[in-house]
């Protein structure tokens, strides 16, 4: 069974939060489209290690402050005809970050919630990153939620 994770990055600004994405290049998986950072959890890796590690190789953040959504992307696969239920995560960067990225994507972009639909079309994607907007913007992030980075 495939074991994969999504990690959303995001930053806080005075008011809201702006969440990071990234354009996946020609030659990859999704190619072209808007995305978190994602992947494969390796053997013997747990997930929150797995979204780490991601993070780290995907835009060279060791995240300030990280936690796991209280929900999973789910969605059906037809290639492997399984149903994948992947955690997600979520990394506080620093407002002046910029990410360095890895070869899986050609650009990256801050946006404002209110432009989640306008670049990310999963509707799993998009109901969990405005989860974590609301849950961080009302202080409901609960302490067993937050790992250590």
């Amino acid at each position: 069974m495939k074991k994969l994770i999504d990690a959303y990055v995001y930053r806080e600004s005075s008011k809201n939060i702006e969440f990071l994405i990234l354009q996946r290049a020609k030659n990859k998986i999704y190619a072209g489209q808007w995305r978190m950072v994602g992947g494969k959890v390796k053997e013997n890796e747990d997930y929150a290690h797995a979204a780490l590690r991601e993070i780290q190789e995907e835009i060279q953040l060791t995240p300030s402050f990280f936690w796991v959504v209280p929900s999973v992307n789910t969605f059906f696969e037809a290639k492997t005809n399984q149903i994948l239920h992947i955690p997600a995560f979520a990394a506080k960067a620093p407002k002046s970050f910029s990410p360095k990225l890895d070869d899986e994507h050609t650009q990256y972009k801050w946006i404002s919630e209110s432009q989640i639909s306008t670049h990310i079309f999963w509707p799993e994607q998009q109901r969990l990153m405005k989860m974590i907007a609301t849950l961080v913007q009302n202080g409901q992030v609960v302490s067993e939620w937050v790992l250590k980075p």
